[in-house]
């Protein structure tokens, strides 16, 4: 059985130019051409000027790292950050409704006869509408009451809109464990 070399250390650059990796050499190679032909260009004291900006940034990209990644590419990210359009979503609040159903108070006898006598007139009512429900088509006038909304400042839960990776929009309810 034939046996191969697995290699290691992928993650690190081979040093091409002395103790420089290919990336470092080129971050401070580009400013000092730059430089070189401003040099020709400019007047001595902006070019010296130029000069150190240039190679500052130069020598920062192709040294410093923050947080192991490279400043070059924490400067691509940050850029990229602002350059992107943000998307914002806005949480619709959520209105939880309650209203309050008044107690009957104590009757006389006359009043516990009508009661009784729209009681059993109630039933034929819901035996109607519950045929109504099952076997017509159409809608049923006033059949939901009218609930009073609360105001906005009163409201406790809250729903949340987010965006899965595949981009379909979902809701999601929001709980404060405080």
């Amino acid at each position: 059985m034939a046996q191969f070399e697995v290699p290691q250390f992928i993650d690190i650059e081979s040093k091409i130019v002395g103790p420089l990796t290919l990336k470092q050499f080129g971050f401070i190679a580009a400013p000092a051409l730059v430089s070189f032909f401003l040099f020709f260009i400019l007047n001595t004291a902006i070019w010296v000027l130029i000069f150190i900006v240039l190679m500052s940034f130069g020598i920062s990209f192709a040294f410093i790292k923050i947080n192991g990644r490279p400043l070059y590419m924490l400067a691509f990210l940050a850029a990229k950050f602002f350059w992107q359009p943000k998307m914002f979503l806005w949480k619709r609040p959520v209105i939880k409704e309650t209203f309050e159903i008044p107690q009957v108070k104590s009757q006389t006898v006359e009043s516990k006869r009508s009661a009784l006598d729209l009681a059993s007139s109630g039933i034929s009512q819901i035996s109607k509408l519950w045929q109504d429900m099952t076997t017509t088509k159409n809608p049923i006038p006033k059949r939901e009451k009218v609930v009073p909304k609360k105001p906005i400042s009163e409201i406790k839960e809250q729903y949340q809109v987010f965006r899965r990776m595949s981009g379909e929009k979902e809701v999601a309810r929001r709980i404060d464990y405080r």
